[in-house]
């Protein structure tokens, strides 16, 4: 019988029993890394976020968007 993992059941039990230097290194290595690592991100971007409160949630949003007047299309490295 097979199981089958959606994105974000898989992407929390390939992460779930890494320590914080393991964490680290795998952010890192996806951050400018392959697009395929990009959802990965996303569902620990997620996570992050429902542990937010609003406070946390305004301040990220704007320091995206702040970022975001640094950067213009193509050249995303900012």
């Amino acid at each position: 019988m097979s199981i089958l993992l959606d994105l974000r059941q898989a992407v929390i039990h390939k992460v779930h029993n890494q320590d914080e230097e393991e964490l680290r290194s795998m952010i890192e290595g996806s951050v400018d890394g392959p697009e395929a690592a990009l959802p990965g991100l996303g569902v620990m971007f997620e996570m992050m976020w429902k542990d937010m409160d609003a406070s946390q949630q305004n301040s990220l949003v704007t320091s995206l968007h702040d970022h975001l007047k640094t950067v213009t299309p193509g050249n995303l490295q900012g």
